[in-house]
């Protein structure tokens, strides 16, 4: 009993430490469950012509949930989120698939991630030579 008394206490203090001190509206009822059993994946992807996000005005931008299954605006999300995890989340692993060919005129294409990936935040560009590049880039998670 007394050791985890201990434990409980030693557990408060880091909590505090790294959370800050437990106070306002965001704090959970004690007892409360988890809302889920699978860390959060829920991203916005968004596209544009330009050289890069700041100047790229948005043209289309979809949501793409995968935990705890494939959901949101994007047209192919279960594929999506499967390519996604085949690459463990890292965005440039995404290599352009062998027997795609394209044009060298240059009409830069901007992707961006924003949000959160198995509970980790996400913040990810990546401008395109044009959209035939973008398109073969992923398969279909930037394929919107």
């Amino acid at each position: 009993m007394r050791n985890t008394a201990r434990w409980a206490a030693a557990l408060g203090l880091t909590a505090a430490a790294v959370c800050g001190p437990l106070t306002g509206a965001a704090v959970a009822a004690p007892g409360a469950a988890p809302s889920s059993l699978y860390a959060p994946s829920a991203l916005v992807l968004t596209t544009g012509h330009g050289n890069d996000a700041a100047t790229a005005t948005p043209e289309r931008a979809v949501t793409l949930n995968c935990a705890p299954s494939a959901s949101g605006t994007h047209p192919a999300a279960a594929q999506a989120c499967a390519e996604l995890r085949g690459v463990g989340g890292d965005f440039d692993a995404l290599k352009p698939a062998d027997d795609v060919m394209c044009t060298k005129v240059y009409d830069p294409v901007v992707v961006t991630v924003q949000g959160v990936w198995q509970g980790k935040r996400v913040a990810y560009e990546r401008t395109f030579g044009n959209m035939c590049v973008k398109d073969a880039v992923g398969g279909s998670l930037f394929a919107f």
